[in-house]
């Protein structure tokens, strides 16, 4: 089988690594010369003219991304070298808050956050029973719940230090909307499978998993490597190859660009839903001026569907100061009772992720999810905030990066886009229908969703 994919982000290269496993002849078009969509590398240089390679956001793993770590693994790349392994913890800077003690760090789950919980620090004993409680109760329930219930009405019985201190930043961090907004179904999904689910390799599944090294090489430049030398006569990568056009042919589809076309036996488009909305769009014109009423129909529900999407904006600030340092690798930060005055919910200590990288020391990451507002103004106040709540005053930006489409926004009873959009066309991408939001782990299995879609009934064969 012939399969184009059509994007070099998370998503698509999972689906070209696995389909390449299989058997199929895969060609991946990725319309920049970079891979990893928007979890990708980018060059950067620090005030003092040292170069930098940063992120274009600061990513969390867990241990529960058992297909993302699995996929590393398979490409040749070993998990436990690429990222730091830290048992569940949301410490604050004055040492307050959740964080799993060293004699349960490997208990397997769901005991760990049963003594995190135990033993966190601030905590009255009572706010403690509560969100075991809870937790509990969710399983009993199955971790489902009434799709249009928000994660603040999930949780309205909880102590407010427990929704302060955990749930708000975990929902922030996890869904990238506040509690009061966004999805309890999905929201209990990722808590199913953080709290109770397994772990990969030693890690548990709550642990977090903080990347060492920059985000292509944590995965899109390795599968781009891994496909060049092990599967090298079936697989290609086209970087800076732009797909302009998709036409269903009688069989399969033609993919267009800039003064070439190839037609493929099936597609998986992988890019962002903006681009790929636009695209079956056109590709729904096409199918009616050829008289293809039901594929027309197929295309446009589903370009509508993507196009419909809500988003919400990840703004990340790079500073630095030589010889600052945080107390431990992440740190969440407080809220203040003008938010806008501390809009930064987590700050991460790239140093200490790469200690054995000069460049890296002093350089510090603040993340604002649900960031709203002008990039220079939420990086002065993050300057701001660093000096009250760190006591970090010397800190100057280096970079500060807006993704102002970083996740769909998770509301309650959101209508996601199918895997399938027409016969042999299929989609791949965090936004796509399924139980995760917006995450890594959710663009990988998407790829592998679609790859298992795309096979025919007897597997697939090389063509």
């Amino acid at each position: 089988m012939k399969l184009a994919v059509v994007g070099g982000g998370w998503a698509g290269m999972a689906a070209a690594v696995t389909a390449a496993e299989a058997g199929a002849n895969v060609t991946v078009f990725e319309a920049t010369r970079a891979l990893g969509g928007r979890a990708r590398a980018l060059t950067a240089q620090r005030p003092d003219g040292v170069p930098l390679t940063l992120d274009n956001g600061q990513h969390i793993l867990i241990g529960a991304y058992i297909e993302s770590l699995a996929l590393m693994q398979r490409v040749g790349l070993s998990p436990e070298r690429l990222l730091l392994g830290l048992p569940l913890a949301m410490p604050y800077p004055d040492g307050l808050g959740l964080q799993t003690p060293a004699w349960a760090a490997r208990w397997p789950a769901p005991l760990n956050a049963v003594a995190a919980i135990a033993t966190a620090r601030g905590w009255r004993w009572s706010e403690r029973l509560a969100l075991v409680r809870a937790s509990l109760g969710w399983q009993r329930g199955g971790f489902a719940c009434d799709p249009a219930l928000t994660v603040g009405a999930l949780c309205r019985a909880l102590p407010a230090r427990v929704m302060d201190e955990l749930i708000e930043p975990l929902c922030v961090s996890a869904l990238n909307l506040p509690a009061a907004a966004a999805s309890a179904q999905v929201f209990l999904r990722v808590m199913r499978d953080a709290l109770f689910g397994r772990g990969f390799g030693r890690w548990s599944a709550s642990s977090l998993l903080l990347p060492r090294d920059d985000l292509g090489a944590l995965l899109p430049e390795a599968a781009a490597g891994w496909l060049a030398g092990e599967h090298s006569a079936r697989a290609q990568v086209r970087r800076a190859t732009r797909v302009q056009s998709i036409h269903a042919l009688p069989q399969g589809w033609r993919l267009a660009g800039d003064g070439w076309h190839e037609d493929f036996d099936q597609v998986i488009w992988a890019t962002a839903p903006s681009p790929a909305a636009q695209a079956m769009a056109a590709a729904a014109n096409a199918a009616r001026e050829a008289g293809d009423t039901a594929l027309e129909h197929a295309l446009s529900g589903w370009a509508h569907t993507a196009a419909s999407l809500a988003f919400t904006a990840i703004t990340t600030v790079y500073a630095w100061a030589p010889g600052a340092r945080l107390s431990a690798p992440m740190l969440a930060l407080r809220t203040e009772p003008d938010a806008k005055t501390a809009p930064a919910q987590f700050a991460f200590d790239r140093g200490q992720l790469r200690p054995d990288d000069p460049s890296m020391q002093g350089v510090l990451a603040f993340v604002i999810s649900a960031s709203e507002g002008d990039r220079d103004e939420l990086q002065a106040r993050v300057l701001q905030q660093a000096a009250r709540q760190l006591g970090l005053s010397g800190l100057r930006p280096i970079q500060t990066v807006v993704e102002k489409r970083a996740t769909f926004a998770c509301t309650p009873g959101l209508r996601r886009p199918a895997q399938a959009i027409a016969p042999g066309l299929w989609a791949a991408g965090d936004y796509v229908e399924g139980p995760y939001p917006a995450t890594l782990e959710g663009a990988v299995r998407s790829g592998l969703a679609a790859v298992a879609h795309s096979r025919p009934p007897q597997g697939i064969v090389g063509g």
